[in-house]
């Protein structure tokens, strides 16, 4: 195994920077200080030396001489905040192995200690299972993401309740398994569980488990969620979505620790960590009468921001590199995006965030006829020549400015108050809910496939809106 001496001031970063290494095999040491550093010579020359500039007793780079003297060909990778010209040539006149700008990729200060430790970094960890479990899946060198790593480097080594909050396909799932994959719970099981898309008469059960012979069907004992995740972290997705009488139940185990099956007698102790997340803005929910505040409170102890990807565009062409890279890894035609794709790409607002952006470079890995993708290519595939013609029939067009227009004669503070695209989306979800429920002679699970949601948010908007289903259905 090899190992590798890290040498950073700030807690949090080394916190990082250590549990990324030791998750990809490596030995590792850290201390915060060049006088700390030598004393950690002293005990033995390491494999790799990974060291901060700007040190509270000197300078990184200063301090290689000595180093180099004391430790002849000993590999040293640089980091630092001043990301100018100047810092990156004094290191390698300093004869540093490789340089990282702050904030730097983990993925990218792996793969920079596996190449000085003279082995690969897939190879590092047996346990690691392929291209998802290499290193942390979370990319991005902006300042929002590295608050989003400072705060999961604070929270790794407790189990207190960390709530993610942040828009659709922002990349949630990925905060909480990277809190889980570098924590002390990491060997334990990691059970995610959608609230969104479970019934809400089956919520309980799959939270809590269930005896035999609970209700009409209950065959069997059958292990909750809750059990399953016993030892490791248990991920409420979308807990915004969760009925209120599941809340209550909920907060009781929250408060007691623990819980009992439905039909149940016996108290089980509920040995896991919890992290929800939610695309909702629960203080609003709470507001409106449709959150719990109790529990609100209880899941929000530690509480992740996560940007939106038009919020971190910096991001773009790296997190655009590493998915037609694991396109490739993945069999897919390995391609290249030219620099005016790439400032294409950064320019979107992405409205589907990181997985639209992952989406595209999929297409664009099968679609796309050269090896380096250009900006016309892009704009093909993002349909952005031309709208399609269904959007651009002038009839279309006349029906929503006459709807626009019969909102402002109604209510004329739907232009001032931002409400307007909300009534618009509303006017249009009830025809569009009703003509593919015709198409499908009233079958759910078609109609949902059809608009690209699952069954369970369908049967919501028919509940919301009072649309009974079964008038479609054929005899």
């Amino acid at each position: 195994m090899s190992r590798v001496l890290v040498v950073e001031d700030d807690d949090a970063i080394r916190t990082v920077i250590v549990q990324a290494l030791r998750r990809a095999g490596y030995d590792v040491t850290a201390v915060g200080t060049l006088a700390a550093l030598d004393q950690a010579l002293g005990s033995g020359t390491p494999d790799v030396l990974v060291s901060d500039v700007k040190l509270p007793d000197g300078d990184g780079l200063e301090h290689l001489a000595l180093i180099a003297e004391r430790c002849p060909g000993l590999p040293v990778i640089i980091l630092s905040a001043q990301n100018t010209l100047t810092t990156a040539v004094r290191a390698a006149e300093a004869g540093a192995y490789d340089y990282l700008p702050k904030p730097f990729d983990l993925e990218a200060l792996v793969r920079a200690v596996a190449g000085a430790a003279g082995r690969s970094a897939l190879t590092a960890d047996p346990g690691l299972g392929g291209e998802e479990d290499r290193s942390l899946p979370l990319i991005g060198r902006s300042p929002a993401m590295q608050d989003v790593y400072r705060v999961i480097a604070r929270v790794v080594f407790n189990d207190l309740t960390v709530l993610i909050q942040g828009e659709s396909g922002t990349g949630k799932e990925l905060v909480a398994r990277a809190i889980h994959d570098l924590g002390p719970r990491r060997h334990a099981p990691f059970v995610a569980i959608n609230m969104a898309a479970i019934p809400r008469e089956l919520i309980e059960a799959e939270l809590f488990g269930h005896e035999r012979g609970a209700f009409t069907g209950a065959g069997a004992r059958s292990a909750g969620r809750f059990e399953q995740a016993a030892g490791g972290t248990l991920f409420l997705d979308e807990i915004g979505d969760m009925p209120r009488d599941a809340q209550t139940r909920l907060l009781r185990v929250l408060q007691s620790g623990e819980f009992t099956t439905v039909g149940g007698a016996r108290p089980i102790r509920a040995d896991v960590r919890i992290v929800a997340a939610t695309n909702r803005d629960l203080s609003r929910e709470v507001t409106e009468g449709r959150f719990r505040e109790d529990l609100f409170y209880r899941l929000n102890v530690v509480p992740v921001a996560l940007p939106a990807l038009r919020g971190r565009r910096a991001d773009v062409p790296l997190l655009a590199r590493h998915f037609l890279d694991r396109a490739a890894a993945q069999g897919l035609p390995r391609r290249q995006l030219s620099t005016e794709a790439l400032g294409l790409l950064e320019g979107q607002d992405w409205p589907g965030n990181v997985r639209e952006l992952e989406n595209l470079m999929r297409r664009l890995a099968v679609l796309a006829r050269d090896e380096v993708i250009g900006a016309d290519a892009i704009r093909s595939i993002m349909g952005q020549e031309s709208l399609p013609a269904e959007l651009a029939d002038p009839d279309l067009a006349a029906g929503v400015a006459a709807l626009v227009e019969r909102i402002a004669r109604n209510t004329p503070a739907a232009l001032e108050d931002g409400s307007l695209y909300d009534r618009v989306i509303a006017a249009v979800e009830r025809p569009l809910i009703e003509v593919m429920l015709a198409r499908h002679a009233g079958n759910q699970l078609r109609a949902a496939r059809a608009m690209g949601i699952n069954r369970n948010t369908l049967r919501k908007r028919l509940d919301a809106l009072g649309i009974d289903a079964e008038h479609w259905t054929r005899p």
